[in-house]
């Protein structure tokens, strides 16, 4: 949902300002003047749209979610546990779904029902809150769920932070670059073209290259933000999407990362759903809308039909081709055993360590390469502005 910031004077006369989620304005305006507020201004508050739960952060859904597995097993009501929760939340956006989940318990709904309705909470959260609800073990599935959330965060954080250092200082590079081009080079430049010298090879193609940056800088900015938003617009093509999502899991160096955090969510997902309860087919259709990725997201679907006809697990994850064969050949073990729950559980584990080990690897690997690459382009641009200088000083000489 969209959200509204608002401004008005509640009940006792007191001018109140904050951010509301509705539909639309107008189911904005009837929410606030049903809360007695007179509204004086509403509009479109776009610093919370898109934002994944209106900038909450993850760990504010996992505290609810320990808490609100304390509060269950120690007797209270789902009614009285949410109340509690919503008074103590930090967050206004986050506090005022409590309450609609809330409400909606009151008037009668399940709280898997009423969660459904809000974006916060997943497919996952919802089948899981749901077969907890079923078995009378709502407590324990939050336990488990909480564990969950805490170490798909911490896995999802590593990913993170291996792509982004290497995404930040390629972009310093190109940024360093363009400056040594557009302001550095051109004061060489002129000096070099006073003294009517000719130039060195290198030193007049990269006074070229300055002199063409100079020319099309605005062209250059253009390009820059285009690329940015136009890949951006491609990833909301299917097709597109899909391809790059294939091309990622091939993809040299971080191919292999990808991958394995790919297996770690699956099998911590499903492992999960059917540990609580869900069955195999539900879980694996819940599993293929988390995936992440569109490739792994085909396979699992493919998976989930041949077991719908009858088939077994290991049979249709080898001919989808996306898991590796320990993997396939492990869950084989599982159903073979009657432990499908526990073997997906300990593949998750070991490929949780398999992304730290491959997140350093990276790490380690890139940072020397970016340091050579970044080295190479300044340290070339300034042996190319110094060359001319040792000319004139064997001339002088």
């Amino acid at each position: 949902m969209p959200f509204y910031k608002y401004a008005g004077v509640n009940k006792k006369g007191e001018t109140v300002k904050g951010s509301i989620d509705a539909d639309d304005e107008k189911g904005a305006r009837q929410a606030l003047l049903a809360q007695g507020l007179r509204v004086d201004s509403l509009k479109k508050d776009w610093t919370k749209i898109e934002l994944g739960g209106g900038g909450m952060k993850p760990k504010e859904l996992v505290i609810f979610t320990r808490q609100f597995a304390t509060m269950i097993n120690a007797g209270l009501s789902i009614i009285q546990g949410l109340e509690i929760l919503a008074a103590q939340s930090e967050t206004p956006y986050f506090r005022s779904i409590l309450r609609k989940v809330k409400n909606s318990v009151e008037e009668g709904k399940s709280l898997s029902d009423s969660l459904k309705d809000h974006k916060v909470f997943s497919d996952l959260y919802v089948n899981l809150v749901a077969a907890g609800e079923v078995g009378g073990i709502l407590d324990t599935i939050l336990d488990r769920l909480a564990i969950f959330l805490e170490k798909n965060a911490a896995t999802t954080a590593k990913i993170k932070s291996a792509m982004k250092y290497p995404t930040v200082v390629l972009t310093a590079t190109v940024l360093i670059t363009i400056v040594l081009l557009y302001y550095v080079v051109p004061t060489f430049a002129s000096l070099f073209m006073s003294n009517g010298q000719q130039l060195p090879g290198l030193t007049q193609v990269i006074v070229d290259m300055s002199q063409w940056v100079q020319d099309n800088i605005l062209f250059i900015i253009i390009a820059l933000v285009g690329i940015v938003i136009g890949f951006k617009m491609l990833m909301k093509n299917p097709k597109f999407r899909f391809a790059f999502h294939k091309y990622a899991l091939n993809a040299p160096i971080v191919g292999d990362l990808i991958r394995k955090s790919a297996v770690a969510r699956f099998t911590r997902t499903l492992g999960t759903l059917v540990s609580s309860g869900v069955p195999l087919v539900d879980g694996l259709e819940v599993v293929s809308r988390t995936s992440g990725n569109l490739m792994i997201e085909k396979a699992i679907i493919f998976v989930r039909q041949k077991v719908i006809e009858g088939s077994d697990m290991t049979t249709p994850l080898t001919e989808a081709g996306v898991f590796p064969s320990m993997v396939v050949q492990m869950i084989g073990v599982g159903e073979a055993t009657g432990a499908m729950d526990t073997m997906l559980n300990k593949i998750a584990d070991f490929y949780e360590e398999e992304v730290d080990v491959a997140v350093d690897g990276l790490t380690s690997m890139i940072e020397p390469i970016l340091m050579v690459v970044i080295g190479g382009i300044v340290g070339t641009m300034m042996v190319a502005m110094y060359l001319p200088m040792f000319s004139m000083g064997k001339a002088v000489g």
